[in-house]
């Protein structure tokens, strides 16, 4: 199977390094190319103007479950014109009283083509069907929660 990575760098920018008296603020480069600000959630004192690890893992299972869906409804024949969602990580602390992302919410909404409509039964198994085969999901196992809209 693949092994897909990318490159992280971290510079302290303050004089000393003391608990809860730096910056976490860091880059991300995928691809060798593209290059994503990212920082601690603000809860943890990051800046709210940088992606943080927990807006990542909520984009990774959002576009996963996307893409996986979008494989199932072209198999399926569901003339798909547009997909968006919004995801949200929820924070709080696991069984083990350990602060961690407790919940990721999705919120797809799907489009088709005119005069192409299914039901929400229909929709809602292949919502089913899309979070079971998604790879991140799979990851996450009972972490993940979704909503359908």
């Amino acid at each position: 199977m693949s092994d897909l990575s990318i490159d992280l760098h971290w510079y302290r920018k303050e004089a000393g390094f003391k608990p809860s008296a730096y910056s976490a603020e860091h880059t991300i480069q995928y691809n060798s190319r593209y290059d994503v600000l990212a920082d601690a959630a603000p809860d943890w004192g990051g800046d709210a103007e940088n992606t943080n690890p927990e807006q990542a893992l909520a984009a990774a299972l959002s576009s996963c479950h996307m893409m996986t869906f979008l494989a199932l409804a072209a198999k399926a024949d569901w003339p798909v014109a547009s997909y968006h969602d919004h995801a949200v990580a929820h924070l709080g602390k696991n069984p083990k009283g350990q602060m961690s992302v407790t919940r990721i919410d999705l919120h797809p909404v799907v489009r088709f083509d005119t005069g192409f409509k299914v039901d929400d039964v229909q929709m809602a198994e292949m919502q089913d069907r899309a979070h079971r085969y998604c790879f991140i999901a799979n990851t996450l196992a009972d972490s993940v929660k979704v909503n359908i809209f």
